[in-house]
């Protein structure tokens, strides 16, 4: 309480963080009311009044998770090559959810088992959308030549979230950092290469044809 008995003053970005927290540690089904309001500090009618119930409060802390720890996501897809982007990717995944002094794994998955249609839902958009951008850029990379003309940038866009979805799993397992960064080195292994340059032919000498030397 504050001086004089007044509620202590209620900061909404502190309590939202507690909320992403307790979200990302239970999941959404076990992250229940009380252990919600507890981690935040509030009162459940002051939760509702601010976030207007589970649901919206929920949606907040994604799109606030999404904000402050997955900035790997836009490193990755500004690398100059196709390659790269999915290297940077993988490996910015990798840290992401092995980032000491935060809960292990990541809220998008964590979250994901329940029988909660609109949170379920929430986070099927929120990683296709990253996985229809990572396309996009592989499309590019594929129009510059940076990757084989055949190669298919969505089954490529799959294999990396379908990666970093089993990363977060084993992160939460307990699984340490430099053995998933190993893990996303070796799924490089398999990662296209560019094409190789078609060499440039040297054209002959326009007098050289039937030219004998004494």
């Amino acid at each position: 309480m504050a001086p004089g008995g007044r509620p202590r003053a209620f900061e909404p970005e502190a309590a939202l963080d507690a909320a992403v927290e307790t979200f990302w540690r239970h999941g959404y089904d076990a992250a229940g009311m009380a252990e919600l309001t507890g981690a935040m500090g509030i009162s459940r009618p002051a939760l509702y009044r601010a976030f207007g119930g589970k649901a919206q409060l929920f949606s907040a802390a994604l799109e606030r998770y999404i904000a402050r720890n997955m900035e790997y996501v836009e490193a990755a897809l500004a690398k100059p090559t196709g390659r790269e982007v999915a290297e940077s990717f993988l490996v910015g995944n990798a840290e992401a959810v092995t980032t000491p002094g935060r809960p292990p794994g990541c809220l998008s998955v964590q979250a994901m088992v329940t029988d909660e249609a609109d949170a379920f839902s929430l986070l099927a958009k929120n990683r296709l959308a990253i996985q229809e951008r990572l396309s996009a850029r592989f499309r590019r990379a594929i129009r510059d030549g940076d990757l084989p003309s055949d190669e298919n940038a969505e089954e490529l866009s799959r294999f990396m979230i379908t990666l970093t979805t089993g990363f977060a799993i084993r992160a939460a397992d307990g699984e340490p950092r430099q053995a998933l960064i190993a893990l996303a080195r070796r799924a490089l292994a398999v990662f296209p290469e560019p094409e190789p340059a078609t060499p440039t032919q040297t054209p002959s000498h326009p007098n050289s044809k039937g030219m004998t030397h004494d």
